[in-house]
């Protein structure tokens, strides 16, 4: 009677008003729109461009002139058709401008969230109290950023309104496309002031009051003095961003305007145009469309079909289950082309199932974290795109160099996971298995098993290039959960579209931050110089590969895998290519160490996402991962040292 008391007596939540819901939810139609325009108008490029030279093929052939020759004049019509392929020239620069504003519109929705990718070991640690003065420490320097590139963004356009220019294709003003610039920063501007807001009210003046004060402490060296040394203004301000748990996008963003403001290095107003410039393109557009083919296919059921296919082929066996999971990691690591995505998606399946049938909890979650770390190793891969932005090496060579060292990786993760379930009695599912019954699994799963064929094969094959193919699979897998396997809702689909455009937006604006970071450090030199040191202290290829090996692997530890490679590639890459490396079996190298880093606390994405599965303590599931641990690391040895393995179907 008492509880029931207390129950009548609490207060009745308040409905959100329709202008609070309007507010909160603001920029997700735009979200939805922009996503699924830039998948239909590529896709509608891609089959456009196709048939427009199927047909100068087709039309230039000998045996067509022989039968259409006395109808029509063929070298007209072949103008006609040449003439034809202009109507497709607008589709990549409005789907770019699409990709630039619904990137920037998304970042918004992640600061509210608090969703971006940060290094939180110290902040963890701290108490309740301290946390939250850090909180607005955070949100009041990432305040400053968004607020001065907004404005600096609005004088951009102002400029471009004076001084028309027009864009090549569509012939529209330049200012068009670059109104996202105040208007998406501004955005940005009233979410950090809406996340201090929110922080704020739980805490004493007093400590509010300190977390204000201490971005002007921060800032004051740079503003008392411009004759700073700029790598020591870039390196430092990075570094300390890092540790107070800075959101690692800002923290590039933050350490560049530090570094030009306190050193000069460029004109503070060029960092508005870097913001745009940097991602106007089309290659870093095949990182959402990946990012929505992997939401899509997940939500659309094509992982359970996977799974059941991979049971066929090896749950018989000793760890049958265990195996399946690695396996059917390897079916959708040519999906999804993320580690994280890889895990939730196999792991809230396999991990459950393992658990019932008697296997022990940390072996089942530490089996699909380490089988998770190959989704970014098989194609496709975004660490890879990514890579191959900054490094300008070509994508589609990145990710056929990818496939043997994936495969290696996980037949090396089976091997393991067979001996020590063997040990402990960890058998295979004992019911009929036949070809029959393969077969028919098969079948199940045949529109997951065409998605590698399409986006390999398109890119291979001449037809497509790997942002083309990356629009394709997003579209079938669209389709096929919409209108085969039923199972993508509207629903289903609203949130997959905002699932899809958050993850990627944090990438984007990690690439744009990072390109000013790469050019201030390309102005003073810092690669060389690094790279000029390391070859004095010796110029052995083999021990500067294990110092690479060490060093990313440690980073790992520490960051996420995209954030190590915008920043550590314009670094590296002069050194490996100075002793003589292929820029893309080092790609591949790189990429391998830091999928390492999904399985390696306190930054390791996998093991949060499957310790959250089997709800079991991160801490316990650490300790469990470090036999696979040293196996990924030997696989990584014998690809960092044996090149032809990488570069054996190129």
């Amino acid at each position: 009677m008492e509880t029931a008391k207390v129950y009548r007596e609490l207060p009745k939540e308040k409905k959100p008003s329709t202008f609070n819901l309007f507010i909160k939810n603001f920029e997700k139609p735009f979200l939805f729109i922009g996503l699924i325009s830039m998948i239909i108008i590529i896709n509608y490029q891609t089959f456009f461009r196709y048939s427009i030279s199927a047909m100068l093929n087709m039309t230039g052939t000998p045996e067509f002139e022989q039968m259409f020759g006395f109808l029509i004049n063929i070298e007209e019509f072949r103008n006609g058709i040449k003439n034809a392929s202009g109507w497709g020239i607008w589709s990549e620069e409005l789907a770019r401008y699409i990709f630039i504003w619904i990137s920037y519109l998304a970042v918004s929705l992640s600061i509210i969230t608090r969703s971006g990718i940060r290094v939180d070991v110290i902040h963890n640690k701290l108490s309740k109290r301290y946390q939250d003065i850090l909180w607005v420490v955070i949100d009041s320097c990432t305040l400053i950023l968004v607020f001065l590139f907004s404005f600096m963004g609005f004088g951009y356009v102002e400029m471009q309104w004076i001084m028309p220019q027009t864009t090549p294709a569509l012939q529209i003003g330049y200012y068009i496309p670059y109104l996202i610039l105040p208007i998406g920063f501004g955005l940005m501007t009233l979410r950090t002031l809406q996340s201090l807001w929110r922080q704020s009210r739980s805490m004493h003046i007093r400590d509010i009051c300190i977390g204000l004060i201490t971005p002007a402490i921060i800032f004051a060296p740079v503003l008392l003095s411009d004759e700073w040394n700029a790598s020591l203004l870039l390196f430092g301000y990075f570094i300390l961003f890092l540790l107070m748990g800075v959101p690692i996008a800002f923290s590039l963003g933050l350490s560049g305007l530090m570094t030009v403001l306190g050193a000069g290095t460029l004109p503070v107003d060029y960092l508005a145009q870097i913001a745009f410039s940097s991602i106007d393109s089309f290659p870093i557009m095949a990182i959402p469309f990946f990012i929505a083919a992997g939401v899509f296919m997940g939500a659309g059921g094509l992982s359970s079909r996977l799974l059941a296919l991979g049971d066929e082929l090896v749950g018989a066996l000793p760890g049958g289950m265990a195996l399946t999971s690695i396996m059917t990691c390897i079916f959708f690591a040519s999906i999804s082309g993320s580690g994280p995505a890889t895990v939730a998606a196999i792991g809230s399946i396999t991990i459950p199932a393992m658990i019932a049938r008697g296997y022990d909890k940390y072996f089942s979650a530490t089996v699909v974290a380490c089988a998770g770390a190959i989704g970014v190793i098989i194609p496709p891969s975004n660490p890879f795109v990514v890579y191959g932005v900054s490094a300008q090496v070509s994508i589609g060579k990145l990710f056929i160099a990818g496939i043997i060292p994936g495969l290696i990786m996980g037949v090396a993760l089976m091997i393991i996971t067979y001996i020590i379930s063997k040990k402990n009695g960890w058998y295979g599912e004992v019911r009929k298995r036949s070809l029959a019954t393969f077969m028919a699994a098969a079948w199940q799963a045949k529109w997951a098993l065409m998605v590698p064929v399409i986006v390999l094969g398109g890119i291979y094959g001449g037809i497509m290039t790997p942002t083309e193919a990356a629009a394709v699979a997003a579209l079938y897998g669209l389709l096929v959960g919409l209108f085969i396997h039923k199972e993508l809702t509207f629903s289903n689909l609203w949130l997959s579209t905002q699932s899809a455009a958050s993850i990627s937006s944090i990438i984007i604006l990690l690439m744009a931050m990072a390109t000013i970071f790469g050019n201030i450090m390309t102005i003073e030199q810092i690669p060389e110089a690094i790279a000029d040191l390391i070859l004095s202290i010796t110029s052995n290829k083999i021990l500067i590969l294990l110092m690479i090996n060490v060093f990313l692997l440690w980073i790992g530890v520490f960051m996420e895998a995209l954030a190590a490679i915008v920043i550590l590639t314009p670094i590296l890459l002069p050194l490996v290519l100075a002793v003589g490396v292929n820029p893309v079996h080092f790609g591949v190298m790189m990429v391998m160490n830091l999928a390492i880093g999904f399985i390696t606390p306190p930054v390791g994405v996998n093991l949060f996402v499957a310790s959250g599965i089997a709800n079991i303590s991160i801490s316990g599931l650490a300790k469990s991962v470090w036999t696979y641990l040293l196996m990924m690391i030997a696989v990584l040895l014998l690809i960092t040292y044996i090149p032809s393995i990488s570069l054996l179907l190129l």
